[in-house]
This record gives structure tokens, sequence and C-alpha cells, in this order.
């Protein structure tokens, strides 16, 4: 019984001493936020040249909003443009940049969604807010307003730019 409270004794010492003495080494390889500031900026501007490189070689005629969200209207629809908390049902094509196909409407069916409730991409609550029942348009929406670093974990990967072409109903 005596050894045991000696064990548990030296083994709280050795932990607390372990913990003590890694606060005072200095840890190398890992940038600081000025690092980390300066390579999301390069992001960015890369995630931005493809983009428009993108749009170039499709001959399309976008607009960028300021938050980076890039949009063409094929079809101006009827009525007022959707706000919070409005349903929304729209038919959809997702794909990368290289033409890859992730997701779309014809296998799942339309998805139903209420504006600022549902979980979707920044990119697509913000492009969805700019149309109104019955238009159909073009959202190219970067990594920082999709998902990001990590993909969706499924079909969608790291750090991928989206291009939806989406046409919408209000429900």
């Amino acid at each position: 019984m005596r050894l045991r409270y000696i064990v548990i004794l030296l083994s709280a010492v050795l932990f607390i001493s372990c913990r003590q003495g890694s606060g005072n080494k200095p840890v190398r390889n890992q940038p600081g936020s000025n690092e980390m500031a300066d390579l999301n900026r390069y992001m960015v501007r890369k995630d931005r040249e493809r983009i428009q490189n993108y749009i170039e070689r499709k001959n399309l005629s976008m607009t960028e909003t300021q938050t980076g969200l890039w949009y063409q209207i094929i079809k101006d629809g009827e009525g007022n443009t959707f706000r919070e908390m409005d349903r929304v049902v729209m038919d959809y094509d997702c794909f990368l940049l290289d033409g890859t196909r992730c997701y779309s409407s014809k296998e799942v069916g339309p998805k139903e969604l209420i504006l600022g409730r549902s979980e979707i991409e920044a990119g697509l609550n913000e492009g969805l807010r700019l149309l109104n029942p019955g238009s159909e348009a073009i959202f190219i929406i970067p990594p920082f307003l999709a998902y990001g670093l990590i993909g969706d974990r499924k079909l969608i990967p790291p750090r991928a730019v989206l291009v939806y072409n989406i046409t919408v109903q209000s429900k």
C-alpha cells in the first residue's frame, strides 16, 4: 500500500516537472501570426488567379463581390431577391474547376433550405441572396467561402474552388 503512494507521488512530481519544463523551451518550425497572415494572403491571391483563369477559359462575364464570391446571373427571375429566413429550393450542379462533378440535384433531388439557417457554404448563402425566384446563375466560390482547408471529407477536396450552376425557386 505504501509503495503505491510512493509511485503515485513520484509520477505526479515527474508529470508536474515535465509540464513546467516544456514551457521554457522555444518552439521551432511553427509560423507566427505575421507568417500565417502572409500565407493566407498568398493562398487567397493564388485562388483568385485560378478563378480568373477559369473565367477567361470559359469566356464568362462574372462579377466579384466584396467577399470574393464570383457570380453571373444567366436568367433573372421575378419578385424580390431572397432574404434571411426565406425558404429556397434549388436545382444545382457543383463542380471543381477541372470539371469534376461533386454533387448534383439530378442525382439527389433539389435542395431545400432556409437562408441563414441551413448549413451551406457561406459563399452559396451569399450568392442565393442575389437571386429571386426563377433565377439561373453561376457561382464560383473560393475555398475560404466554401469548405476551406479540409474539404467536405467526401467529394470536395481540401482548398477546392467550387463552381455552382443553380436554378432557384421559392417554396
